[in-house]
């Protein structure tokens, strides 16, 4: 198997730098592959062999997309069903990262599974979910991985604009009323390299995977798999427990609404992911948000 990744220099593709670790993967970005262009794709997935890609690229400034609504459907979904097309074209397997915005627009209470259906809400929600289902329209090998509130040691991100804030300033506010689970890349990234992986290291049989893909398209969630770290939080509680763990006492960190912090979106107020499926399809534990959250900071 030879595996091309884009977006490799976001948060999630510069973690499965380090969890491929040797493998032999090609990691694309923007300057090296313009994912818009099929005929750029499929030059590079003939050149180099490639028969699996992660696409870890994506438009993903929500305020900026309602805005900019053309450029990221173009990212979003066009791209993501040239990347369908090239796979489909030589029988190969689409990992594609999704996310919980997906069900943004109807209110939840309890831990959202797979087969829920879908009310995206603002142009980014809507793009990503045109961007699943172009690959199922086109029918290639897939699976798609739905995340939420993503961070690593690496980019801008929630934790570390947190470890800045509470390092400067007295005082800070931070909203209280959405709820989810924050996820720690490499950990998510670990996920990824296991299902194409045997447990030796040795890259499995597609045919033999039952998380994979058939040939036949469907508009099942069979191929779909949430994936969090344990646990959920407010982003209020997710900057205290921040601030807590690396020792920044002198900042004062006040819940507030998100009335109080008026945006051109709205965001999920629960988008708790439900895990059992991916944890009983791998064989896999996952880690609660708090022992990433302490693992992270340790890299940091």
């Amino acid at each position: 198997m030879k595996v091309l990744v884009t977006g490799a220099n976001g948060q999630l593709g510069r973690s499965l730098r380090r969890s491929f670790a040797s493998a032999p993967v090609i990691y694309t970005d923007v300057e090296e592959l313009d994912i818009t262009d099929l005929a750029a794709i499929r030059a590079t997935v003939a050149r180099e062999g490639i028969d699996t890609i992660v696409n870890c690229a994506a438009y993903t400034n929500v305020d900026a997309a309602e805005d900019n609504p053309a450029l990221a459907e173009k990212l979003n979904a066009g791209a993501v069903e040239n990347l369908a097309i090239a796979m489909k074209e030589v029988s190969g397997l689409l990992v594609q990262i999704s996310t919980d915005y997906v069900y943004g627009g109807k209110p939840h209470h309890s831990p959202i599974p797979e087969d829920e259906e879908p009310a995206p809400q603002g142009v980014y929600a809507v793009t990503k979910l045109h961007g699943e289902e172009a690959i199922r329209r086109i029918g290639c090998r897939h699976v798609i991985i739905r995340t939420a509130w993503l961070y690593s040691e690496f980019g801008k991100n929630f934790v570390k604009t947190m470890l800045r804030l509470t390092a400067e300033k007295p005082s800070i506010q931070v909203v209280n009323d959405q709820h989810g689970t924050p996820t720690y890349a490499g950990d998510l990234a670990d996920t990824i390299v296991k299902m194409l992986s045997k447990e030796e290291g040795e890259v499995f049989s597609l045919a033999s995977a039952r998380f994979l893909a058939s040939e036949k398209t469907s508009p099942s969630s069979d191929y779909i798999f949430h994936y969090t770290n344990e646990g959920e939080c407010t982003w209020y509680e997710f900057a205290k427990t921040i601030a807590e763990y690396a020792g920044h006492t002198g900042c004062e960190i006040r819940p507030c609404t998100s009335d109080e912090f008026p945006s051109k979106v709205h965001r999920p107020a629960y988008s708790v992911l439900d895990k059992s499926k991916i944890k009983s399809a791998l064989g896999i534990s996952i880690p609660h948000w708090t022992d990433s959250l302490k693992k992270c900071l340790g890299s940091l």
